[in-house]
Parts: C-alpha cells; structure tokens; sequence
C-alpha cells in the first residue's frame, strides 16, 4: 500500500506541473488530486522537494533495471536521458525550483550507481580497494552529470541521442583502461 500511495503522490505532482510550478503546487493540491489525506502524504514524505526527489530516484531506477554491466551501460545512460526527456515539464519545473545541488546531488547518486556496476563488474579479477573503484566511478559520474546538466539548464533542445553517441564514443573503453591503469599503478 505504501508504494501504491508514493506512486499516485508522484502521478499527481507530474499532472499538476503540467498547470503550474512546482513553487505555486501546495500539498493540499496533491493529497485533494490524488485523494488522500495530508497525514498520509507526511506519512511518506517531509515536504513536497522529498517527493520530487523520490520520483526522480523511483523514476530513474526503472529506466536502469539491469542495465549496470559493461555491455549494457551505455543502454542505461540513453534510458536515464530517455526517462529525464520524458518528464521533461517535471525535470525543467524540478531543476528551476530546487537548488542546483540537490538535482546535482540526484543525478550524482543515479550515475554513481550506474557506474559502479560496470567498475565492480570489470574489476572482480584485480585488487583495487573500493576506494580506487569509488574514485573512478566518481570522475566519469561527475562529467554525466555536468553534461546532463547544461542538456537541461538549456532546456532540453539538443538531441539527447546525439550527446549519448558522443559520450558513448568519448568513453568507449575508458573505464576499462581506468581500472588496468590503476592495476599497473599498484604493482
């Protein structure tokens, strides 16, 4: 029941930035829309910039269901830009309401996580600390995440497909070298 509530607070905040920003949407709004009472939207969130957050986070998880692995990474960064095209009244309504640290902050969290998996996966037969594998995984979120963001500061008229071929070309293989070079570092 919790996440079936969660879901309909989340379906409602997208219907109603249709209408307006998300500064002028009030809880009363969402509970009246989604047909619940205010105790059970403090139930699950603190305000309505938690909800944001976990819809972002709820939203982005979809779009990479195992998509963490070597082969298929570069499928999960085109889906993390589908899904962020997608809701693309959310993410502009989100991204001019909420500080740019706490969108940074989500997307960081969501590419780190992408990320990882494919270093966790390509490191199994190395000895890289989780440190050095954290590091690396860092420094390629960090250029998702600063391309991702001047996609959307500029409101999201580029072709997305177009900049995930170039980042898709720009990467290819480097996370692999990122790790042997850390290998031959260390020995």
């Amino acid at each position: 029941m919790s996440n079936i509530t969660k879901h309909a607070l989340a379906e409602s905040l997208k219907k109603l930035l249709l209408k307006k920003p998300l500064n002028k949407i009030t809880i009363n709004d969402l509970t009246t829309d989604c047909g619940i009472s205010r105790m059970a939207f403090y139930y699950h969130f603190k305000d309505i910039y938690d909800l944001v957050e976990w819809a972002c986070l709820e939203e982005s998880r979809k779009a990479l269901q195992g998509k963490k692995t070597y082969d298929t990474w570069q499928e999960g960064l085109l889906q993390i830009f589908e899904a962020v095209y997608e809701n693309k009244p959310f993410i502009i309504n989100a991204y001019n309401a909420i500080s740019r640290e706490q969108i940074e902050n989500f997307l960081f969290q969501l590419t780190h996580y992408l990320i990882m998996g494919v270093v966790e996966e390509q490191s199994k037969e190395t000895l890289l600390t989780n440190e050095q594998k954290n590091f690396i995984a860092d420094f390629y979120k960090y250029s998702f995440v600063g391309i991702m963001l001047d996609w959307i500061r500029q409101g999201m008229k580029s072709d997305y497909t177009d900049i995930w071929k170039n980042m898709c070309i720009t990467l290819h293989g480097n996370i692999t070298n990122s790790i042997q070079n850390f290998t031959k570092h260390d020995k």
